[in-house]
């Protein structure tokens, strides 16, 4: 997934272009600090064809994270939506992961950006974590603090500590990470919000110090569409360990469950949960088999 090997065209600039072509200038502030912003979308197909799921609300919070960070985006989304099209049609990808990354022009000093770029890739997905339900550890890495940089902004340098979070995670033998903010909240994974199970409702952190996701905004009209009671609220480790049962959600990782979090498995299989049925609807949705008028 993280390799062009797979997917041999790119999009930069509006151009079709060999994926080993591309070059980034070495001064870019992009490679020197990590200033970029990017989005994921995730490509489906149904039996209506290939279908991009939000595609207008992923391209919509790309531009919001340039806008956020200063930096310039001078794309016409309704282009981008059918160029991205034409990406998955060039590769002859049918299920994908699409990326795009917005970096900028060449410059080693701090200077005012005015001029960015952007790629976009595509490769062939299916799923992050297969059939599997995630064993979590609370990482002894925080997520950022909101007042050092916007944490709503979906910008590379943001992401460094879940980088870290994760690789300790795996070290650790576990396979994801949620990290805590400074006040000890719980925020998300290393690429996922969090949802808990608790005496027939839902709860999820708060928005302040999270990315609060497009899979996430789905799952709350799914279960407003099922009459479960979502919760926002700050939400501590203990929360989270004496939850009747929890998932994960994201353009990414879809909807899966969790198994355990440190030592803690959670007592209500994932099968039994409100999460399975949030997920089976989910699927139905972005295959285009289910819309949210009729889910009930």
């Amino acid at each position: 997934m993280d390799s062009f090997k797979n997917q041999p065209i790119i999009y930069q600039d509006g151009n079709y272009i060999p994926a080993d072509s591309v070059g980034m200038n070495f001064s870019s502030q992009t490679i020197h600090f990590g200033y970029a912003a990017f989005d994921s979308l995730r490509a489906y197909q149904t039996e209506n064809g290939t279908k991009l799921f939000k595609a207008r609300t992923h391209f919509e919070r790309l531009k919001h994270s340039c806008e956020l960070v200063f930096l310039p985006f001078h794309w016409n989304i309704d282009k981008l939506i059918a160029d991205t099209y034409k990406l998955l049609d060039v590769n002859q990808l049918k299920n994908a992961y699409v990326k795009c990354l917005i970096y900028t022009e060449p410059g080693i000093f701090m200077n005012e950006i005015t001029e960015t770029h952007l790629i976009i890739t595509a490769v062939q997905y299916d799923s992050y974590y297969g059939e599997n339900h995630i064993k979590a550890s609370i990482s002894s890495y925080e997520k950022s603090n909101p007042q050092s940089s916007p944490v709503n902004a979906k910008i590379t340098g943001n992401y460094i500590n879940s980088v870290l979070a994760l690789a300790e995670a795996r070290k650790k033998g576990f396979n994801e990470a949620i990290l805590i903010d400074q006040y000890g909240y719980v925020t998300e994974s290393s690429s996922s919000n969090i949802f808990i199970e608790k005496n027939g409702k839902l709860f999820t952190p708060k928005e302040g110090n999270i990315i609060p996701g497009i899979t996430r905004n789905t799952v709350k009209q799914i279960a407003a569409q099922l009459e479960i009671e979502v919760v926002e609220k700050n939400l501590d480790v203990n929360d989270l360990k004496s939850a009747d049962a929890a998932f994960l959600c994201g353009t990414l990782a879809e909807i899966v469950g969790v198994y355990s979090v440190d030592e803690v498995i959670f007592p209500t299989p994932f099968s039994e949960s409100i999460g399975s049925n949030i997920q089976r609807i989910y699927k139905k949705i972005v295959l285009d088999q289910l819309s949210f008028e009729v889910i009930i």
